[in-house]
């Protein structure tokens, strides 16, 4: 357990670039130096994460603990990995106040905003040549986007979440698939102990929050039942949590603060799941480290329990044409959503003026043709934007 940890923590500490990059990163570590596990199996489990809402890269992290040792190695893979962010996002949380008012901290956390709008236009771009590729995914991911522009929530965001599913098991499944006789389909056995788990814990989550808005007041169940049910709904990992995240806690925390902690996420190594800590400590203040506790426990449990429930029947399910319609649906959908989130509150809250929107373009234009290392791109643009700050103030 320990080496397992030690090994997830190590890469921890270095692993810019999101989950893409986190993707490579385990594969050169655990496929091509350790052995844990072949190219076969590493790809499998990679679909499966694509397949699952939750944190993809920390789903696959904790796959390969669960293949090295189990439940606890699971675990100590996703704490181990965590870890380091966790621990960066809480005392940038708890210390904001002290340096967040001078100027020149300030130009640090404008330049990452500028480059998070970098950032999540190329998640798009990306996303969108991946899942947009048929014109009834394009028209199911402009819906989404001009829908949740119009009437952003919580609520409507999982309807069309559904809705997606519904018209992607129909019009998006691989016709060649649809040939596929039932005889030649494997039974899916299903980990039921865990989906009970998963199904039951999001069901008290709606009426937790029910409850607490009902009395009119905030605690910990809350806290937890919010983050949880982003968890719950999150397709695609890394930045696709934001959108739902700023639905779910844009009450509790003002646009700056959330913007903030999403561009300090972007400066850290490690999972983007883990701007909980961020988020939890700001609205749990009278017990920042709790908060911090059970908003990031909460935000990647929903993930790590399907990955249990299906972890042992992926072949079985990814060979059900129906399914993996229903899945290209969902992610189409999600590509409206982040491109929504884009303009607001991205756009909205960090580019301000024309020299900001140059520096936007430039940024893009750099990491499009040049694809420097996002560490990089992390120093240049709070460089940048401390320069603009200290000269401002």
């Amino acid at each position: 357990m320990f080496q397992i940890f030690l090994r997830f923590f190590s890469l921890g500490l270095v692993s810019f670039g999101g989950p893409a990059a986190h993707i490579g990163y385990f594969r050169q570590t655990f496929v091509d130096e350790l052995k844990w596990l072949d190219d076969k199996h590493y790809g499998s489990l990679v679909a499966l994460s694509q397949f699952m809402p939750g944190p993809g890269s920390s789903q696959v992290g904790f796959a390969i603990g669960y293949h090295r040792g189990g439940l606890l190695g699971g675990l100590a893979a996703f704490i181990g990995f965590t870890l380091p962010s966790f621990i960066l996002l809480f005392l940038l949380a708890v210390t904001s106040s002290q340096w967040l008012d001078y100027s020149f901290t300030q130009g640090i956390i404008h330049g990452l905003k500028l480059l998070a709008v970098v950032v999540v236009a190329d998640a798009i771009w990306i996303m969108f040549k991946q899942f947009c590729q048929l014109k009834q995914a394009k028209i199911l991911m402009v819906l989404s986007c001009v829908i949740i522009l119009l009437q952003p929530s919580m609520l409507m965001q999982f309807g069309l979440l559904v809705a997606a599913a519904i018209v992607g098991r129909h019009y998006l499944s691989r016709q060649a698939d649809d040939e596929i006789s039932n005889e030649h389909v494997q039974p899916v056995k299903l980990n039921f102990f865990w989906l009970s788990l998963f199904v039951g814990l999001l069901l008290a989550s709606l009426v937790a929050i029910a409850l607490s808005k009902q009395a009119g007041i905030t605690n910990l169940t809350e806290l937890f039942s919010q983050f949880y049910q982003v968890g719950s709904m999150v397709f695609g990992g890394g930045h696709v949590v934001l959108p739902l995240l700023q639905q779910s806690v844009g009450d509790a925390v003002s646009n700056d603060q959330f913007l903030t902690g999403y561009a300090l996420a972007q400066a850290v190594p490690g999972p983007m799941f883990a701007l909980a800590a961020f988020l939890g400590a700001e609205i749990w203040v009278q017990q920042p480290l709790v908060g911090a506790l059970v908003a990031t426990l909460a935000i990647f449990l929903p993930g790590f329990l399907l990955m249990l429930v299906a972890l042992k029947s992926w072949h079985a399910i990814s060979a059900r044409p129906k399914v993996t319609g229903a899945i290209a649906g969902v992610n189409a959908c999600v590509v409206g959503f982040l491109l929504a989130a884009l303009y607001n509150p991205i756009f909205t809250s960090a580019v301000l003026s024309p020299l900001d929107m140059a520096l936007v373009v430039l940024g893009f234009g750099l990491f499009k043709i040049f694809k420097p290392n996002v560490f990089m791109l992390v120093v240049g643009f709070a460089v940048t934007g401390a320069l603009i700050g200290a000269f401002a103030g």
